[in-house]
């Protein structure tokens, strides 16, 4: 399975922390993931990680193009709703993407 993940800067802590509970299971799929975001999760966690351009440099549409090509299976994207960046239109068309193509999306960790 393919699995994109994201995470807007006050939620790459919980990203890796999440990396590392789970690395039992992440460690058998291939990861994708933003830039940063993918740096600290192989720092953190040890998984190997594509790597994709940071968020705010074209991540995040890098991300909606592989969604859209279907080549991403499920993204769990922890976002700050209370933090707008000026890249947001890029994190919403993520959520759009994953909406038309029937991808599983975590918003939280509860999810």
């Amino acid at each position: 399975m393919n699995i994109g993940l994201i995470a807007h800067d006050s939620k790459k802590k919980l990203m890796q922390n999440f990396c590392i509970a789970y690395r039992g299971i992440l460690v058998n799929h291939d990861i994708y993931a933003t830039g940063t975001t993918g740096r600290l999760i192989e720092e953190a966690a040890n998984l190997s990680v594509h790597k994709l351009h940071a968020g705010h440099l074209g991540g995040e549409q890098q991300m909606g193009i592989m969604i859209e090509q279907n080549d991403i299976d499920m993204v769990i994207f922890l976002r700050d709703p209370l933090a707008p960046k000026s890249h947001e239109p890029d994190a919403h068309k993520v959520i759009q993407l994953c909406d038309v193509h029937n991808i599983p999306l975590a918003s939280n960790l509860a999810t």
